[in-house]
This record gives C-alpha cells, structure tokens and sequence, in this order.
C-alpha cells in the first residue's frame, strides 16, 4: 500500500512539473509574441488558467502529505497530550467535511459543467473543475488514515501538531524529513 501512495504522490509532483512548465512556456511565449509580433495564440490565456487551477488543487494535496500547509498552532502546543489527540481528532474531522462538501459541490455541479463548454477551447468544463474529486478523494483518505493512525494510538506528541507557523520551519522540517 506505501508503494502505491508514495507512486501517486510521485506521479502528482511530476504532473505539477509538468503543468507548471507548460503553463510557464505558454504565457511567456505569449508575452513575446504579443510585444515582439503583435500577435498571440488566444488558447494559452484560457488554457493557462485551467492549468493554475490544476496546480493549486493538486499542489495541495502534495503539500498536506508533507503537513507544510501554514496555520496557528500556539494554543495546540500549550495542550496537554490528551487535548492534543483531541484537537488534532475535531479539525480532522472537520477537514474530512470540508472533503465531503467538496466532493458533493462538485458532483452536483458536475451535470451543469459537463453541458458547459470553455470560451476558446471549447474544452467540457466538468474537465477543469473535476479536480475537485481527485483533490476531495485523495485529501479524504489522508485524514482517514490519519484518524486511524491516532486510533490505533500510532502517533508521537509531535505528530499531533499538523501545521507550520511560519514557511522556515515548513521548509526546515521537509528537508530535514527527506534526509
């Protein structure tokens, strides 16, 4: 099962190189095209977007794996062990619905953006906006897995602490994780 989780998580970061890339030589190509020969490919305005869209909802799923996502955790720190295992159980449970109403918005909008088409592209919009499912899905089972890890009791005092006060430590605390 840790093959196929870490496969995904790596198959999401190469996909966001991948985007991230694109989304850069289309918008620079662009930009020299429009000053440089006053002319443009209308599709990469449209299709860079979309692409923004992808790389913000998977970027986040990739940064919730690494718990680099910024928060305030000062009162959780001053809690005891028990009020720790508490708080890290209620905003779980609280992100797990926040996955559920995600899921739910985007399958009720799903008929209404299958119907609907992009301006340029013409692309069926249930494409752009059906990162909601991967997204919902993928960050679902994390916090399943999590809440079941602080079930089974699997969790250190410092791993009931999911957030970052500030980026030096969220960065601090990766590259120490990958060495």
């Amino acid at each position: 099962m840790k093959k196929i989780n870490d496969l995904f998580f790596k198959l999401a970061e190469v996909t966001l190189v991948i985007m991230l890339s694109a989304m850069v030589i289309m918008v620079f190509g662009n930009v020299v095209l429009r000053y440089g020969f006053n002319d443009g490919i209308i599709s990469s305005e449209e299709l860079s977007r979309f692409l923004f869209i992808w790389i913000t909802f998977l970027g986040a799923i990739v940064t919730m794996r690494e718990n680099g996502h910024l928060g305030l955790d000062t009162i959780v720190r001053k809690l005891s062990l028990r009020g720790k295992k508490l708080a890290f159980a209620v905003s779980n449970l609280l992100m797990l619905g926040c996955c559920s109403l995600m899921f739910y918005g985007t399958l009720k909008q799903h008929s209404i953006n299958a119907t609907t088409r992009s301006a340029v592209t013409e692309i069926p919009m249930s494409w752009v906006y059906g990162v909601g499912y991967i997204t919902s899905v993928a960050m679902g089972l994390m916090i399943l897995g999590k809440l079941v890890h602080l079930a089974q009791g699997k969790f250190k005092e410092t791993d009931l602490i999911q957030v970052q006060d500030s980026e030096e430590i969220a960065i601090a605390h990766t590259q120490g994780a990958s060495k």
